[in-house]
């Protein structure tokens, strides 16, 4: 099978290159390498097809598209601290190229997967996260919910397409993907604090750390995004995907830390004063995982020790 993956060069992308040459698939990915990296498909050298673009380039994704059988649509400006300092231009990126990426599909008649997040139910507090949930978000000064309103439009004009033009389209909603290639750059919490216990540097925290997440190894997402890519049924649905092991951030950081035999001290810092202007967060965001158990089969099979001693590997 013939597979373009925007966003190729990023952490998921990257690892689902992987999966599908294992397969035996053709590869080809389109990214401009904004957060994602040559790095991560180094090893991939020669053996799929690179195009260095823009996903609002339109003339390039209907070419690339109208080459492929399957487009996995991960690209996207993400990252907590990349959306405070560049909200436009993540704007942008995020619905008008994937409006591109979209209709590129629709015109080709092509199979297509949106990778949306679980940015999206912004800080509804009623926890598990089911996709049929409410929205749940902060005034538009708060300017790290503007991922979640493009993403939102993104969602909408995909299931707009399904209703009216039958586009065949899945829409996955990603929960704190974790593994190897992730970087702590744009706020990622993981990375960021397995590689501060690593070189015994303070780990900080922001806020109080009694926050709570739900984290998933890349490979368990990376599985499920091609079962539902594989099930014609999954058209025109949403689905969450994310692990186990609900854990607060303190706690967190004291497993690192004992997992790495580190000598790192906790500290902590505001929001404030780690993001400056336009951050809100949430105190819980757990995924409710049965439609897509319901629908696949599918459950997370790495829990949080295997995922930081995969991310402590990656860094050593």
């Amino acid at each position: 099978m013939r597979i373009l993956i925007t966003g190729g060069a990023g952490f998921i992308g990257s690892h689902l290159c992987d999966a599908l040459l294992l397969e035996g698939n053709e590869v080809s990915i389109l990214d401009n390498l904004s957060t994602g990296s040559e790095k991560n498909i180094s090893h991939l050298k020669d053996k799929i097809w690179v195009y260095k673009g823009d996903i609002r380039d339109k003339r390039l994704v209907e070419k690339l598209t109208s080459k492929a059988d399957l487009i996995l649509h991960m690209a996207a400006a993400l990252g907590v601290k990349n959306i405070l300092e560049n909200p436009i231009e993540s704007i942008s990126t995020n619905i008008f190229g994937s409006e591109i990426v979209l209709n590129a599909a629709l015109k080709y008649k092509r199979r297509l997967i949106i990778a949306s997040t679980s940015e999206i139910y912004g800080k509804n507090p009623n926890q598990p996260l089911s996709e049929g949930d409410d929205r749940v978000i902060g005034t538009p000064q708060k300017l790290r919910w503007t991922y979640s309103d493009a993403k939102a439009l993104e969602e909408a004009t995909a299931f707009h397409l399904f209703i009216k033009s039958k586009l065949q389209v899945t829409t996955i909603r990603f929960f704190n993907t974790v593994g190897p290639r992730q970087t702590g750059e744009y706020g990622m919490v993981i990375p960021r604090f397995v590689k501060a216990a690593l070189t015994n540097n303070p780990i900080i925290i922001h806020g109080d750390g009694s926050q709570k997440r739900v984290f998933c190894h890349v490979s368990d997402a990376v599985s499920a995004t091609l079962i539902l890519a594989r099930s014609n049924k999954t058209i025109g649905e949403v689905f969450n995907i994310g692990g186990k092991d609900e854990i607060s951030i303190i706690d967190l950081a004291n497993l690192i830390i004992s997992q790495t035999n580190s000598k790192s001290k906790i500290t902590f810092t505001s929001y404030q004063d780690a993001y400056k202007v336009g951050y809100e967060d949430m105190f819980r965001r757990v995924p409710n995982l049965s439609k897509i158990e319901e629908f696949t089969g599918w459950r997370p099979k790495l829990g949080l020790k295997e995922i930081i001693k995969d991310v402590v590997n990656s860094f050593t």
